[in-house]
Parts: structure tokens; sequence; C-alpha cells
């Protein structure tokens, strides 16, 4: 196959302002402790990430004929990411993130992130590749259960291990009901554990996974921030601490975290061995500002597993 993994998903421009002081200096001026532009969106991010670390990578996504689209390209040729399956658009949206300093986020969007994407009419756009990673499942372009419903049918016709990480619904409500049909399409789901609790209406990381498995996806990994992980199918439940480290800016960091679970899994690496691996992929994301400035490449991955302690008291 031409690709190791093929990302499918937003692409953006992340205007990242860190330390915004709500307090105006000046009848129309605000200050903040810093601001940076850098590409990103659930697809550049996982693409990124997964070339860095070693994986012949390709993305399927919208980007405009602008500045910002152009941006985004460079950022992605630059990392080895293929690029010839970009489609281009209108425009590309721009995302504005106010991260505050213990790394927790909130972001401000506008309609050019529901640009008219559709990567069901030509599933050979995405289908050349061992493994396919959907980034925002419930966000655009997958909010819409036929485009949802023919990418997930195409990929498993094409032999494809299918990863979807889950984003809460926003231009259009959708709830699991909604694309029951899809989920058992899924190999692995990765929610976060707002993500998860607001899907399944669970509390537990575990009840929550169950939600997931009653509608046939085969295996649910919830994300849980400083607490690791939990992963579990119909035959084990496992749950990963997270390693010790100071966060700065969680931008990213479970694209990252994705990235690093398809990397491990393609290579061969147990379930239990690329949910360690990925755990620190996110965390090291986490350690710098902006989704892309943290992650080096394996190498530098493996030698954070073997250095940093893991959190004994989660």
């Amino acid at each position: 196959m031409k690709y190791d993994l093929m990302c499918v998903g937003v692409a953006l421009v992340d205007n990242i302002i860190r330390g915004f002081d709500p307090e105006p200096v000046s009848a129309s001026g605000y200050r903040a402790q810093s601001a940076n532009l850098s590409a990103g969106g659930e697809a550049v991010n996982t693409a990124v990430a997964a070339a860095k670390l070693g994986l012949k990578t390709g993305i399927l996504c919208a980007l405009g004929e602008d500045p910002a689209g152009e941006m985004v390209l460079n950022v992605l040729r630059k990392h080895g990411v293929d690029t010839r399956s970009v489609v281009r658009a209108e425009s590309t949206p721009v995302t504005t993130m106010f991260v505050r300093t213990d790394g927790s986020r909130r972001s401000v969007t506008t309609p050019a992130h529901r640009s008219n994407f559709h990567p069901e009419k030509d599933p050979s756009l995405f289908t050349d590749a061992r493994a396919l990673i959907l980034g925002s499942l419930f966000r655009t372009p997958f909010n819409d259960p036929e485009i949802i419903r023919a990418v997930l049918e195409n990929a498993k016709s094409a032999g494809q291990l299918v990863i979807a990480d889950t984003k809460l619904p926003n231009d259009r409500m959708m709830t699991l009901p909604d694309i029951a049909d899809s989920l058992p399409h899924i190999d692995y789901i990765t929610p976060n554990e707002d993500e998860a609790r607001w899907f399944t209406s669970q509390d537990e990381p575990e009840a929550m996974a169950d939600v997931f498995l009653a509608y046939g996806v085969r295996n649910v990994i919830v994300k849980l921030g400083a607490k690791g992980c939990l992963l579990k199918n119909e035959k084990e439940t496992l749950r990963l601490p997270a390693f010790m480290t100071d966060a700065v800016d969680s931008t990213g960091a479970g694209d990252n975290f994705a990235a690093g679970f398809a990397s491990e899994i393609l290579r061969g690496a147990t379930v239990e061995e690329a949910l360690r691996f990925a755990n620190a992929c996110g965390a090291i994301c986490a350690s710098a500002v902006g989704a892309g400035a943290g992650l080096v490449d394996r190498e530098q991955v493996i030698s954070f597993i073997e250095t940093h302690s893991l959190r004994a008291d989660e």
C-alpha cells in the first residue's frame, strides 16, 4: 500500500493565546503572556505526529487557497506528510485558542469550519493505506451519518484498520444512535473522559466503554488526562497511568496520542505497549505550546518512557 496511515478530517490554523488576562489595560486593550500561530486541526496534528514517528503518512482534508492554507500545507510538507489528497476549498478555518496556565483551553471558531468537504466522494483518496484515522467524529465532515457510513464502509472493504477520535457535537447535534449502523466498522474509538460521559451518560470509564461496545465498536479507549487511559473490549480491560510531566498546553495532546497508538499497533506492538507509547506522546505534546511543538521523533518518545515516572497515585 502507498501509506501506513491516512488521516482524514479537519485542517486549520490555531491562533494560540496563552495566559490571557481578562482585565483590560485600556478602553479596548487586553494583554496575554504569549500568542502564536500554528498549523492545527485533528487531521493535521495527527498526520504530522505520525510522520515524525516514522509512518508513511497521507492526509485528506480541505484547505483554502489562502495564506492560512499555504501555511498548513508548508507545515505538512516540511514534516514529510503526503498532501496529494488535499482538497482545495474557499477558505481555511482559523481557531483562536485561549490557553490557561494549567494547560486547559477554550476556543473560538468561525463559519469556515463548516466547509463543504466530502471525503466519501472519492474513496481512492483514503483507502490506499494500512490504517485510517478519522480525526473528529461528530464534527465536520463527520457530523453527517451518510458521510460517516460511506467512508467507514469503504475503509473496511479495503481492509483498513479504523481508528476514530471523537469531539463533542457543535454545528449539528448527534448521538450514538444516529450512527449506530456505522459504529461496528470502528476498530478503536478514542473519546476523552468528557466526551465519553456526554455520549454515554455514564460517569465511570468502564461503564462508558460498555456503552460503545454495546453499539459494536471493537475496542474503546477512554483518555483520562492526568489519570492515563482505559482500554476495554469484549475480552479484557486495561488501565494505564499517565506519565509525570508539567502540562503547558493540552492542544493536540489527543491527536498525538492517536498517532502514537497507531504507530505502535502498526509496528506489531501489543495493545498495552501501544497505549503506553501513546500516553507518552500525549504527555510530550502537552509539555509545549502548540500541537506540534513538543514531539520530535520516535527515539524521543522511547527515551521519555525510559526516564519519566508514572503517576502512582492515579
